[in-house]
């Protein structure tokens, strides 16, 4: 059960990782052209607003899973890196921990930004909460990655 909700998380948190980057990289864009022709010209081309709900979604869906598993992390994991003498590797979960509170208390002004239409006041405030998003869920995926590859499934 518990291998396969991490694996489950793991699953959400790649499709997070990909809807957050593409409307990163797309509201970053100024003005492309439909019929860009270079890969990373289309890949910023699509519509960033398609993205916010997915995205809200998927963040909650992460974060629900993550406290779930988390006990185990707590009682399993945790202890067994300590006992490696591995503090950094705690302490960059610490910090995974802190930037998912802060992603989630981030996430309604984030989503009332995206609401359609798009208001142009707001256009630096998207711009600057999908990056911060960004920034959190690709920090705390590759922390993720990493406390899994030391420890390994619980």
């Amino acid at each position: 059960m518990f291998t396969a909700l991490l694996l489950f998380h793991g699953l959400v948190s790649v499709a997070l990782l990909g809807a957050i980057t593409h409307q990163a990289f797309a509201v970053a864009a100024k003005h492309v052209e439909t019929r860009a022709t270079s890969f990373m010209a289309r890949f910023r081309s699509t519509d960033p607003a398609a993205y916010s709900t997915a995205i809200v979604v998927l963040f909650a869906v992460v974060i629900l899973t993550g406290a779930v598993l988390y006990p185990s992390y707590r009682q399993v994991v945790r202890p067994a890196l300590q006992t490696l003498d591995l503090r950094a590797a705690n302490g960059v979960f610490e910090i995974k921990e802190h930037l998912s509170a802060i992603g989630l208390i981030l996430l309604p002004a984030y989503w009332a930004s995206w609401r359609q239409p798009l208001a142009p006041e707001y256009s630096a405030v998207r711009v600057g909460l999908t990056w911060i998003l960004a920034s959190m869920v690709w920090w705390n995926f590759i922390v993720g990655q990493l406390l899994v590859t030391i420890k390994g499934p619980v």
